[in-house]
């Protein structure tokens, strides 16, 4: 590993250990514009920086998500090209769809939370409750800051 100031670079052998990938894979990505290369070494070796291991990170979930490469490289040309206040705007239209899916998976639930013990209704009750009024609070304090001027 190098380091230019306090960021740590890794040369391409180290970067696909680290992502569990093979050189291969990392040239490819380099070459279709995934990934790009922080910095070269004295020898001329592609140096790639930490956020780079994010960005695989962030390829190999989408493959999974069975995206295919080419959209993956218009997903991530689009996210390093938004700007702060687009990229919260998307993360808060993202948490409100998940709150309404799970507002859809609570409600498909409810016949079998009215069919158990209410013993055993409390019990599942008591584990939820303290993370649900958790989320509420952090989206509300989220959304009722006054955000910088």
């Amino acid at each position: 590993m190098n380091s230019i100031g306090d960021m740590i670079l890794y040369r391409i052998g180290e970067l696909a250990k680290a992502a569990s990938l093979s050189e291969r894979t990392i040239d490819y990505y380099t070459k279709l514009g995934l990934i790009k290369p922080e910095s070269r070494s004295m020898k001329n070796y592609r140096l790639y920086s930490h956020e780079t291991l994010a960005a695989l990170e962030r390829i190999n979930q989408l493959k999974q998500e069975k995206y295919t490469l080419e959209e993956i490289k218009s997903m991530m040309d689009k996210w390093n090209a938004a700007t702060p206040e687009a990229d919260v705007s998307d993360k808060l239209a993202e948490l409100e769809l998940q709150m309404q899916r799970l507002e859809r998976e609570v409600k498909a639930l409810e016949p079998m939370i009215n069919g158990l013990k209410p013993v055993q209704a409390r019990r599942a009750l008591a584990a939820l409750i303290p993370q649900g009024v958790a989320c509420m609070e952090a989206i509300k304090l989220l959304l009722t800051q006054n955000p910088p001027m």
